[in-house]
């Protein structure tokens, strides 16, 4: 007999790897867990991800399956100038995203759903929620976690796990989201698990995108998900659950770290005025792109902002590959209020510092580095989608896909409405057998 209304799955467990990209491909599929995964559901190395390509724009389009042009986040961070990163805001909250997100969605079909270092999920409408969100300028950590989590859900977690982590280091802090996790799939039984891991991420950050570092980190991911697994079969709930395990972005390594608001400030552009820093123009650095602020209603700046970095761009020397108008930002959904747009060379990324030289070249000084933020058409950097689980085609190898269809393709999977989508379900990853009881 069909099926109508509800999947008969009633479990999903997503999980973020940050920076899962087709370069970690060869070595991670070959891991245990993960390749049991593989061969009992369905990939992709070939999933594009938006832009700019930084974890909270990606994670709020993976909720949403709307770019981000629609969905509001547009960096991990609002636009502070002259604000150092460590004392920055995030776009940490749930009201930061401007559309309906899945677990919205999840909830009014009155199932259960929980996330654990999920970004921009701060004060969502989650049921277990221990949202990405860092203490700043003396606030306190924990109480801010209570302030705009699940306070009950995340005390609970602190006390039974918070001696595992050591504020943000790695492996110790996905360790402990991991025992988290388990905690939860076993007493809780969520619908919906959301769950991020940052481990890959900080090592390719830290070291670089290759090399032994990489190979045991992802060792350990794999190590982690294989405990997800086995939770899940302890929870007795193995038969209706489906695993979707996605890579946000990848990264690339650096040379060269460019300061293009140097090149402003000489202009005049960005100055001080009665010992407190003023800007009519300022470039807000995303990696491996950036945005030009422009004062509203200053033409004057804005004109000579865009022909300082043109002529920059003509010099080459600077690690710009493309000066992006809004007609091309349209096109590549990027958010309305962004009227200019710089995506760097391969080996150079943008930063928002003015003093100092514009160009600090890495490599003289022996630091190895990689980031992200560029463009999602870069050669090789695609990321990756795993999805497995009773009633997804086994060994099932996808072409390409986008961000936007992960949304789309979880309301499919928990067999909810949910509308209004950029991407579409991945029809072709489920089997013959999907609606039959």
């Amino acid at each position: 007999m069909m099926k109508t209304g509800k999947s008969r799955e009633k479990h999903l467990i997503v999980i973020s790897y940050d920076a899962f990209s087709e370069d970690n491909w060869e070595a991670a599929s070959r891991l245990p867990n993960l390749s049991r995964l593989i061969q009992n559901g369905a990939f992709s190395t070939k999933l594009r991800s938006v832009y700019p390509t930084l974890t909270y724009v990606v994670h709020a389009t993976f909720v949403t399956g709307v770019y981000p042009g629609k969905h509001g986040v547009f960096h991990n961070n609002p636009f502070q100038p002259f604000v150092k990163e460590k004392d920055q805001r995030w776009f940490w909250f749930r009201k930061d995203i401007k559309v309906p997100a899945i677990y919205d969605a999840v909830k009014k079909h009155k199932m259960k759903t929980a996330g654990i270092l999920w970004p921009v999920s701060g004060k969502a409408p989650i049921r277990y929620n221990i949202p990405e969100i860092r203490a700043i300028k003396g606030e306190n950590q924990a109480v801010k976690i209570l302030k705009n989590g699940s306070p009950w859900y995340s005390a609970r977690m602190e006390m039974k796990f918070g001696r595992i982590r050591k504020g943000i280091e790695q492996p110790y802090l996905d360790d402990f989201t991991t025992m988290c996790a388990v905690d939860t799939i076993k007493r809780k039984k969520p619908n919906l698990l959301l769950l991020h891991w940052i481990d890959l991420d900080d090592a390719k950050h830290a070291e670089g995108t290759s090399g032994s570092h990489i190979e045991r980190v992802l060792a350990r991911m794999d190590k982690r998900l294989g405990d997800i697994m086995n939770a899940v079969e302890e929870a007795g709930i193995k038969e209706h659950t489906t695993f979707l395990v996605v890579g946000d972005h990848g990264q690339k390594d650096v040379r060269y770290k460019v300061h293009l608001n140097r090149l402003l400030k000489d202009r005049g552009l960005i100055y001080e005025q009665n010992g407190d820093m003023k800007w009519r123009a300022y470039v807000q650095g995303a990696g491996g792109s950036a945005y030009l602020h422009v004062r509203e209603g200053d033409e004057e700046a804005e004109g000579q902002a865009v022909a300082v970095l043109e002529q920059a761009l003509q010099e080459k020397g600077y690690g710009i590959e493309s000066l992006f108008t809004r007609q091309e930002l349209d096109d590549l959904h990027v958010d309305s209020s962004i009227r200019y747009m710089l995506e760097a060379k391969v080996g150079y990324c943008f930063e928002d510092d003015y003093d100092g030289p514009v160009l600090i070249d890495l490599e003289e000084q022996g630091i190895k580095y990689a980031t992200h933020g560029y463009s999602p058409d870069k050669p090789d950097y695609r990321s990756i989608l795993v999805v497995a689980g009773e009633g997804i085609k086994s060994g099932y190898q996808l072409g390409d896909i986008e961000a936007v269809d992960i949304a789309p393709t979880m309301a499919k999977i928990l067999g909810i409405g949910f509308d209004g989508c950029d991407g579409r379900p991945l029809n072709e990853i489920f089997s013959s057998t999907w609606n039959i009881r």
